[in-house]
């Protein structure tokens, strides 16, 4: 029979993302709907390790759903990959009467649950990363947000680069994934897109569109470049040197993880949040909660981890129909 879940923990692990607040607020007042105690972890596994470990109500959770980044903060923590990390963490779980932990986080913060299941603690992922490079999710926490802030910067930059008849990369975030650069690509009407799945490095074809664009009157030419890729600045030296066009490289960087979460963002994290309590009260361990084919379910964390993901190759063909 499983064990009966009483104390809940909470913690965000890795990059933080818009929307983890609201799935830090659902998972509280659920829990507490369901007359359970729960427990902020401060800094992720970082903090679990130094117990740094707070009382929660529902009050400390008031007025942060629209909120961007995590109330608890997150760090990354070397030790936790480690057995004797692994191990302390989870009696210091016990010590603190924890034997439920929801984990909020990327592939990283998911092997640090799947270890902490092993050794006893009840323990649920929720996938919160802006990258959209969980294979077994088709929705990632602050995935939506990421893309419409990139998306809007963008815009900008397309104005700038207009008047000044301008070629502008522009580097979008998403580590080795390249679903931002794909979505502004289509959202901003990009004459190029460069995606880690997909860019054979052949830069003279980049440099020939351009400059085929500029003979037929184009008067910008807008590149958005995949963080996996990269060396934004360099590329532009190199096309501006062969094509004689004054060329800019702009590294969106950071302000991709910031800002008040949308509304997509709000309500799946709100859900999915709600959801990890809900697996938890059944005596559920070693799971991930996902969203695919329009429904919200789960997956034990090894049989996760080990799915793998690509650019839809239909995205992709759409996306190089419309580049022109």
């Amino acid at each position: 029979m499983a064990k009966q879940v009483k104390t809940i923990g909470v913690l965000t692990s890795g990059g933080d993302a818009p929307g983890m607040n609201a799935a830090i607020r659902a998972v509280v007042r659920t829990a507490i709907h369901k007359g359970l105690e729960v427990k902020g972890i401060m800094r992720g596994y970082a903090g679990l390790l130094q117990e740094e470990i707070v009382d929660m109500t529902s009050t400390s959770v008031s007025d942060i759903i629209h909120r961007g980044g995590t109330i608890l903060y997150t760090a990354r923590c070397q030790e936790f990959t480690t057995a004797e990390g692994q191990k302390k963490g989870a009696e210091i779980c016990r010590k603190h009467n924890i034997d439920g932990i929801v984990v909020i986080g990327g592939d990283g913060s998911f092997r640090g649950a799947g270890k902490l299941s092993a050794l006893g603690i009840n323990t649920i992922g929720l996938p919160g990363t802006i990258d959209l490079d969980i294979a077994c999710t088709d929705y990632t926490i602050g995935f939506d947000t990421a893309v419409n802030t990139a998306m809007e910067a963008i815009d900008k930059v397309r104005d700038t680069s207009t008047s000044h008849e301008r070629c502008s990369i522009i580097e979008v975030m998403g580590r080795n994934a390249g679903y931002i650069a794909l979505w502004c690509g289509f959202a901003n009407g990009a004459e190029d897109i460069l995606l880690p799945e997909r860019y054979d490095g052949d830069e003279q074809s980049l440099i020939n569109r351009i400059i085929e664009n500029r003979k037929r009157g184009k008067k910008h030419h807008i590149i958005i470049n995949a963080e996996g890729i990269g060396h934004s600045a360099s590329m532009a030296k190199r096309i501006e040197a062969a094509t004689g066009i004054e060329t800019r490289a702009t590294i969106l960087g950071h302000m991709q993880r910031g800002g008040a979460p949308t509304c997509k963002d709000r309500v799946y994290a709100s859900i999915m949040g709600a959801r990890a309590v809900e697996l938890l009260c059944d005596g559920k361990s070693n799971r991930v909660v996902g969203y695919r084919h329009g429904e919200f379910v789960d997956y034990d964390i090894q049989e996760a981890l080990d799915m793998t993901k690509d650019i839809p190759e239909d995205q992709y063909q759409i996306s190089r129909m419309l580049v022109r």
